[in-house]
């Protein structure tokens, strides 16, 4: 991860049009972190699913989006001139309208001041006291000009910046109808094309996640100062940081920089050599980075309540749990020992085995029982460390499987205390709130709820 500071890149920038600032609460410690909303968690950080669906729907939408076009104004003398809009609403994965306003001002090298993620549940719509707050029902995309002046829809957006930012009369088609046929057969394929993106996409970019609800006594940390994203619609990168960017309900100063754009020369010279994006500068902090895996990690950290885990664990746990359950708990005693002709032996054994989880589960707040080769384990210690929570790990072997699994009679006890048998199994003030997805209510859902750190505070 390259992490530079602000101080040394600002002196380097060029002069550009002040960026809106953002009357937020500064970011709060992690006792006041506490989620209160129910609605569902269905983000996470990018995997190299995500990079690859991303990358394809880059693909499905060349060339646009990609190159500073020739007829835009900015190329023509100079192209020092840096042209501007003042607010643009934009929901990064909306299927079409949206992409097609940020194509066109990708290829015409403009900044856009202040782009406002407009999700349904974003605070564009929930909140009457948010300074961009918006009707419920306003369309979407939505371009405000600096004298108040709107376009809403992409039809209009588009036709106002040609007729503003793009030389007169290009694009103009041919006279010849032969040329006029096979370009609407293009246009055709086009508008086709242009759905795929959305459906490669699906789920991403389209709701602010849980993560990021805002609450009336417990506000998600927001930015006072506006970030800075040097981007181009076209780059599979720098769409997964716009997804995560609606998702978060982070506003942001949008600086495009595709490919021949002259502010790739002005990133080099800030950044002592790089022109890549995406390229996230955020004042607030002093910090500036490149790699969409760590700009989201950061975003998350920052101005989340917690990282969200995986998205695809989550989908598989939907389905493992309630199918592999009966399986578990059966196999538990079994793998402990209970057919064996001793009986005596094995009870004492899981009386001993209870007495020690009740001993290690009263004598810390928070005790999570692990497989050291789980996925699902690993990433629910992972959101413990995010959420900067104490716990004790207690580790019953690498996997349930035989031969792999160290403490079986460990994990048969845990299954007649709590019903529970799979792993991980996660204990808050010497009481099971069960797995990361499921359980009584288990912690992803404890998180959504608002209720993890009221447990945790009435426990300690």
């Amino acid at each position: 991860m390259r992490v530079m500071k602000i101080a040394a890149i600002v002196a380097a920038a060029p002069a550009l049009p002040q960026a809106a600032s953002f009357s937020t609460v500064p970011h709060p410690q992690i006792q006041q972190r506490r989620p209160t909303s129910a609605s569902a968690l269905s983000m996470s950080v990018p995997n190299s699913f995500d990079t690859l669906t991303s990358g394809l729907a880059s693909i499905a939408r060349l060339p646009f989006g990609v190159t500073v076009s020739s007829d835009a104004k900015r190329m023509q003398g100079s192209g020092n001139d840096d042209l501007t809009i003042s607010l643009l609403y934009d929901v990064e994965n909306d299927m079409d309208d949206c992409r097609l306003v940020r194509e066109r001002i990708s290829e015409l090298d403009l900044i856009v001041k202040t782009v406002v993620p407009a999700a349904p549940n974003s605070r564009v719509f929930v909140d009457p006291s948010y300074e961009f707050a918006l009707p419920e029902g306003s369309e979407i995309p939505r371009l405000v000009l600096e004298d108040g002046e709107t376009f809403a829809g992409s039809e209009d957006i588009l036709a106002y910046l040609d007729e503003t930012f793009a030389v007169e009369g290009a694009g103009s088609t041919s006279d010849n109808g032969e040329s006029d046929a096979k370009g609407q057969i293009v246009d055709a394929t086009l508008n086709a094309a242009s759905y795929l993106p959305g459906l490669l996409r699906a789920g991403r970019g389209q709701q602010v996640c849980s993560a990021a609800s805002a609450s009336s006594k417990l506000p998600v940390p927001r930015p006072t100062k506006s970030l800075i994203l040097y981007s181009y619609e076209g780059n599979q990168f720098c769409r997964l940081v716009r997804e995560v960017l609606t998702e978060l309900d982070l506003p942001y100063e949008l600086r495009s920089a595709g490919k021949s754009s002259p502010r790739r020369e002005q990133m080099a010279q800030m950044t002592g050599g790089s022109s890549q994006c995406p390229y996230l500068i955020d004042e607030n902090t002093d910090t500036a980075m490149f790699e969409s895996a760590d700009i989201i990690r950061y975003l998350y950290k920052t101005y989340a309540l917690w990282t969200p885990p995986s998205e695809l664990l989550e989908s598989a746990s939907d389905v493992v749990t309630p199918l592999f359950k009966p399986i578990y708990q059966k196999l538990a005693p079994i793998q402990a020992g209970a057919n064996g002709e001793d009986t005596a032996s094995y009870d004492a054994a899981i009386a001993k085995a209870k007495s020690e989880i009740e001993d290690e589960t009263n004598s810390n707040t928070v005790v999570i029982y692990t497989y050291s080769l789980s996925p699902f384990c690993t990433e629910a210690t992972d959101l413990l460390d995010n959420l900067d929570i104490k716990y004790k790990e207690i580790s019953l072997g690498k996997e349930w499987i035989p031969g792999l699994i160290e403490e079986p009679i460990k994990r048969a006890a845990l299954g007649e205390m709590t019903g529970q048998t799979s792993l991980p199994h996660i204990f808050i003030g010497g009481k099971s709130i069960g797995g990361i997805f499921s359980g009584t209510p288990g912690l992803v859902p404890a998180l959504e709820e608002g209720t993890l750190m009221k447990l945790i505070d009435e426990a300690a």
